[in-house]
């Protein structure tokens, strides 16, 4: 038997909230002495949220792919293998088809199959869920309550630029324009193929590259509309 760690944090962030990998190491460490046994191999997912498929988890996958029958993957809380009750799903029973385990350096049911174990898992899940549902419902109030506010929110869509005071945002004069050109040749029919060809012939600006396609006209349109 061998005990593998595997440790994943999302966010710069995490790394000064008790979170970061090494926290994370020294509790997986700690279960694997008191076990008498020592992390053979050590795994690592950094920067990707918990609420990613499996396939988008290359870490996992490893972890996944070294154990054997009777091996133990450890982490520090059931959080770290993700927040998504359907990823959590498809990791569990990844890990139970090559006849391993899973186990938490905090308990929280994983010492045992019994059934309290089990229903201590599920709600353990459950709240993890719940916190990550909340996190996101916050972000977008806030992010909603920035844009009110006339602050950037992410990308400056086209027709906007950043204020001077690198808070707000303002109308950009020439990329309104060539918007409002973009729009009057939709009104008249032209397909957005026909307006990327036409605004390459007029010399358009385009931000960020040098010419207009079907993709890029696409895009700044439907940010405007």
């Amino acid at each position: 038997m061998k005990v593998i760690g595997y440790f994943r944090v999302s966010t710069d962030q995490q790394a000064e909230s008790g979170l970061g990998m090494d926290a994370q190491r020294i509790a997986c460490e700690e279960y694997a002495r008191k076990s008498g046994c020592h992390l053979t191999e050590v795994f690592k997912d950094e920067g990707l949220s918990g609420s990613l498929s499996l396939d988008k988890r290359p870490g996992m996958l490893a972890a996944i792919s070294s154990l054997k029958k009777g091996d133990i993957l450890v982490v520090a809380k059931r959080d770290r293998l993700g927040r998504d009750p359907l990823v959590l799903a498809m990791i569990e029973a990844a890990i139970s088809r090559k006849e391993a385990r899973i186990v938490s350096a905090a308990g929280e049911g994983t010492d045992s199959d019994d059934p309290s174990s089990i229903l201590m898992r599920r709600m353990i899940d459950a709240f993890g869920e719940y916190e990550r549902l909340v996190i996101k419902a916050r972000t977008k109030a806030a992010l909603g309550a920035k844009k009110i506010r006339g602050e950037r929110v992410g990308h400056i869509p086209f027709g906007y630029r950043l204020a001077q005071d690198g808070l707000h945002i303002e109308e950009d004069e020439l990329e309104k324009d060539i918007l409002n050109q973009m729009k009057e040749l939709r009104t008249n029919g032209l397909s957005i193929r026909d307006i990327a060809n036409e605004m390459n012939q007029r010399g358009a600006f385009n931000r960020g590259q040098a010419k207009w396609n079907h993709a890029s006209v696409h895009r700044v349109m439907k940010m405007a509309a």
